[in-house]
């Protein structure tokens, strides 16, 4: 049984200087290449706005379908992320693809409504249709040190969760304050049931960062160490540019091993992120950048 109370101590200037080594790793050209598809395939496309629209979820579904139709060797990315009431439009236009659909639930990004609303925004995300629930934890009462309140939410989230579905727990690290905080929701969330723990709703900044998704990576090592079973990552919003998110890469690498480079256990949440990698594989292929004009603005 971990200690949710006094938890895992964190040493910020180790990490701090573990990531600084992540960043300036060489990497080959063959081998970027094969890096910036592999970023793609973990993409989930996202679009929660309140102007969201039908019109706009078709866009970014047609997007994930035809992220470039002259490049006919890119993966596809791993989900589209929607608001409950669009998923059902999601998953029609995206219907044998193999591309996930993804729902946010449980007053997100606030997470500050009665535990029945957070049920019943769950039970419809997942009856429209959804593949994966990404829920925002309770900061207020974790906050509190109410643990064992935030760890019970979770577990009854993920209870409405059939297997096939995947719960994301999304911490709000921007809200955390600390990296002690950032383990000590990591470790309360995996323990609690959660298939992925996630960084950010994208309303707050900062977002994900590398220190921050590294206290994250090391909570789920420690927690297969003990467990024996593996959990996912989702560092979600910033993350704009295909050498941070190369950065990211070999930091998962290093720290959780070759069995998490796959969109299975690892994930980008992000909107504008899947059109620098197309620009960076254009180059790469054709040795000149395209114009950020030819690719849709999400």
């Amino acid at each position: 049984m971990i200690d949710f109370i006094s938890g895992n101590r964190v040493d910020q200037v180790g990490v701090e200087e573990r990531v600084a080594r992540f960043t300036k790793r060489s990497i080959k050209k063959s081998s970027k290449v094969e890096g910036l598809k592999l970023a793609l395939s973990m993409i989930d496309l996202t679009t929660l706005e309140g102007k969201d629209s039908a019109g706009k979820v078709k866009q970014l579904c047609y997007k994930a379908r035809h992220l470039h139709d002259d490049f006919r060797d890119l993966p596809c990315v791993a989900a589209i992320c929607v608001y409950p009431t669009m998923v059902r439009i999601a998953k029609k236009e995206l219907k044998g693809t193999g591309i996930k659909v993804a729902s946010v639930a449980t007053a997100f990004p606030s997470g500050l409504a009665p535990r029945d609303v957070k049920i019943s925004d769950t039970k419809f995300a997942v009856e429209e249709g959804a593949d994966e629930i990404d829920m925002v934890i309770s900061r207020g009462r974790f906050f509190e040190g109410d643990y064992n309140f935030v760890s019970d939410e979770i577990a009854e989230i993920k209870s409405l969760c059939p297997d096939h579905v995947h719960l994301k727990v999304i911490l709000e690290t921007g809200e955390l304050n600390t990296l002690d905080n950032v383990r000590r929701a990591s470790d309360i969330a995996l323990y609690a049931g959660a298939d992925f723990i996630k960084t950010s709703t994208g309303k707050i900044q900062p977002a994900a960062t590398m220190p921050v998704t590294l206290v994250m990576f090391e909570a789920i090592r420690d927690f297969y160490y003990k467990t024996g079973m593996k959990r996912g990552m989702k560092p979600a919003g910033g993350i704009s540019n295909a050498k941070t998110a190369l950065n990211y890469l070999v930091m998962l690498k290093e720290t959780l091993g070759n069995d998490w480079l796959t969109p299975e256990f690892f994930r980008f949440g992000a909107s504008k992120l899947a059109n620098d990698i197309l620009l960076q594989l254009g180059k790469e292929r054709t040795g000149v950048y395209q114009s950020g004009d030819y690719f849709s603005v999400d």
